[in-house]
């Protein structure tokens, strides 16, 4: 297979031979190989500054990640059968942790194709491409799932900010098959309708699996807020367990239309209100009218997108665990998350240490949770260790 070389600058390579896939810009040999001679997405054998082949990559000339490394293997033909085993690898994985079909089967660079998110819903698939390079590589991505899963319906959920970045227009569409209307999925027991096609992302939480189920069991008894529900992920499952009752907060009308229906699927729908409301003055109005909660899931969407947000982020995150805490009963729980890679989980812990003695309360973590195991974190590429909880028993002041 003939292949552009892209050549990497003296001492450039150890990154990449530490276990990295990623390559920056700076860290090409430009006099040597131009990254201006490159189209978004051609496929390229890189190179060290001393000739020896690294692996096959493919290229974005236009972004700092100039470079992604497909396979370590300089004669890899990147193909429908190169997608076909590391389809296979994936699933065997998903095959051991879960017994029924609903998970991440494919988490990006952790499962050796970056820049791909597959999400399974049974038959149905939900799919982004985030990267020039793998956009260009859709159509056979498309054609190994077709051969490997036989799905009824594969969408194309292209909606991510990461394409932007790459140069790559957003898109939502049914790429194969047909689908009308709701899946219907099963986590840890319980049922939900998902709607894959007009959803948030790829139109469910698949990370939150592991956290969600610690939540419910903490939920027997109590009363529940689970704020920034979406479809209530989190608060139906708490219903289920055996909550008081659970109040679903949400910005959007479709997603807490979803929640009621996922309420009444479960037979606990005289449990749950769903209520729509921005998150702030939801806090606001329900700490003057002296609402209180045993247990309150605070899992708001990514404050901090980028570097430059995270000043702003970071007061968000400080308003909006205040506000719970102002909300939570005496010997309650706090369920605080964060899906905000450059919030870091050193930093979640101090807000919420500082939350706690702004309200003079008693605070202990009693577990912390991080992102379900179909979400495999890159051991050399810390961006895929995203997801951060705490559970926070929260007590009187000593």
């Amino acid at each position: 297979m003939n292949m552009n070389l892209l050549r990497l600058a003296k001492n450039e390579e150890k990154r990449l031979r530490a276990g990295h896939l990623w390559i920056f810009s700076n860290e090409v040999d430009t006099g040597q190989t131009p990254l201006k001679g490159f189209q978004r997405g051609d496929l390229a054998r890189v190179e060290d500054a001393r000739g020896q082949t690294l692996g096959v990559a493919y290229v974005n000339p236009d972004t700092l990640i100039c470079a992604r490394l497909l396979s370590r293997d300089p004669r890899a033909s990147i193909d429908a059968r190169f997608f076909l085993r590391r389809l296979e690898t994936a699933q065997a994985l998903r095959q051991r942790l879960f017994d029924r079909p609903y998970y991440r089967l494919i988490h990006g660079e952790s499962d050796g194709l970056p820049g791909l998110v597959v999400d399974r819903y049974g038959d149905v698939l939900s799919v982004q491409t985030n990267t020039a390079g793998m956009e260009r590589l859709q159509a056979v991505v498309l054609d190994a799932l077709d051969q490997f899963l036989s799905p009824r319906a594969i969408v194309l959920k292209n909606t991510s900010s990461l394409r932007q970045l790459e140069g790559l227009e957003e898109c939502t569409t049914v790429a194969r098959g047909a689908l009308a209307g709701a899946v219907e999925i099963e986590e840890n027991g319980v049922k939900f309708r998902v709607d894959v096609a007009a959803g948030q992302k790829t139109g469910w939480f698949f990370d939150h699996r592991s956290n969600r189920e610690l939540a419910s069991r903490l939920a027997k008894g109590q009363r529940v807020l689970d704020l920034f529900s979406y479809t209530g992920g989190w608060g139906i499952q708490a219903a289920v367990a055996g909550a008081q009752s659970v109040d679903c907060v949400d910005g959007s009308e479709a997603a807490l239309g979803l929640a009621g229906e996922n309420a009444q699927l479960n037979g606990v729908a005289e449990k749950v209100r769903c209520e729509q409301a921005d998150a702030f003055d939801f806090l606001k109005q329900a700490r003057e009218e002296r609402r209180k909660y045993g247990l309150i899931i605070l899992d708001p969407p990514a404050l901090i997108k980028r570097k430059k947000d995270v000043k702003s982020g970071i007061e968000a995150y400080q308003r909006l665990n205040q506000g719970a805490l102002q909300l939570l009963a005496t010997g309650g729980i706090l369920v605080s998350a964060s899906c905000s890679y450059h919030l870091q989980r050193e930093t979640l812990h101090d807000i919420l240490r500082a939350a706690a003695r702004h309200g003079d309360r008693h605070m202990a973590f009693i577990a912390q949770g991080g992102q379900g195991p179909d979400h495999p974190i890159h051991p050399s590429i810390p961006e895929t260790d995203y997801l951060k909880a705490f559970f926070c028993n929260v007590s009187a002041s000593l």
